[in-house]
């Protein structure tokens, strides 16, 4: 009979409340199989990041590329974004040579933190009181503790990581493929979008103005309703449409491997994603 380590452990572990050692996993921070993403890091800790492991060799790829994206997403860049200001520089730690090819090994980004502000987090009730529609109450009933400070891995600075590595897939989709894929903001509460041609719209479109909507005369009733709940101390939801063109048929598998419930998967795990 074969006992593992940690099969001994959970049979002999304490079960006294008051002094019972867990060994309740953090799992669930990677995404994919042959490319495949895991992400780590706190919004308060000394910086956000992300693993790529399944890059094919051979691929030029530059940080500016990857900052192109992470730049987009950035913090503190208009009103209707979070306040908090970073620079959201990115540092590849590995998997390229100097001449910025891709070696077919495991890439490594790192974005550090620089505007994170604990005390607002720590001197008032958040520290003895759970947010509201917040991750704080179930993180600390799975596993006894909790990042107070920012929310730790629930906070949006995780998204980082899927944004550096998305820019990696984002290139290697357009040279082997011609993929191209793309997202605007296509309603804000009740105002809708109603022209933009998904066939021929561009990131330059999207990104005219602050809401990222192609469609300029929805994009201003937008924000004007946005300023308007903002002022009045509320939030509003919405809803982001994604196009991809010349995708080939045939991806994905039957039944629980359908390209869609990948893609569901992915997307409903951005915080605040409903």
């Amino acid at each position: 009979m074969k006992f593992s380590i940690l099969s001994f452990l959970l049979a002999t572990s304490s079960t006294t409340p008051s002094d019972a050692f867990t060994l309740t996993m953090g799992t669930g921070n990677s995404f994919g199989r042959l490319f495949r993403i895991s992400t780590w890091g706190e919004s308060h800790g000394g910086g956000v990041g992300v693993t790529l492991d399944g890059c094919p060799p051979r691929i030029p790829i530059t940080r500016e590329e990857i900052q192109i994206d992470l730049d987009r997403r950035r913090p503190g860049q208009s009103r209707i974004t979070t306040p908090r200001n970073e620079a959201d520089a990115v540092e590849i730690l590995s998997g390229l040579n100097p001449e910025d090819i891709t070696l077919g090994t495991p890439i490594g980004m790192l974005v550090r933190n620089k505007d994170q502000r604990s005390g607002d987090y720590l001197e008032n009730d958040m520290s003895v009181a759970y947010r509201p529609s917040h991750a704080d109450a179930t993180y600390d009933a799975k596993y006894g503790v909790r990042a107070i400070a920012g929310g730790g891995r629930s906070s949006a600075r995780e998204t980082i990581g899927r944004v550096a590595a998305g820019a990696v897939a984002r290139k290697i989709l357009r040279m082997y493929n011609g993929i191209e894929v793309l997202a605007y903001v296509s309603k804000v509460q009740d105002i809708e979008a109603t022209n933009v041609n998904h066939d021929t719209f561009t990131m330059e479109e999207v990104d005219a103005n602050i809401v990222r909507c192609p469609d300029e005369a929805s994009a201003e009733r937008m924000l004007e309703r946005i300023d308007e709940i903002r002022k009045s101390g509320n939030s509003i939801g919405g809803v982001v449409t994604c196009v991809a063109r010349n995708v080939p048929a045939g991806l994905g598998a039957p039944v629980f491997d359908k390209l869609e419930a990948d893609l569901a998967k992915a997307c409903m795990s951005i915080p605040a994603a409903k």
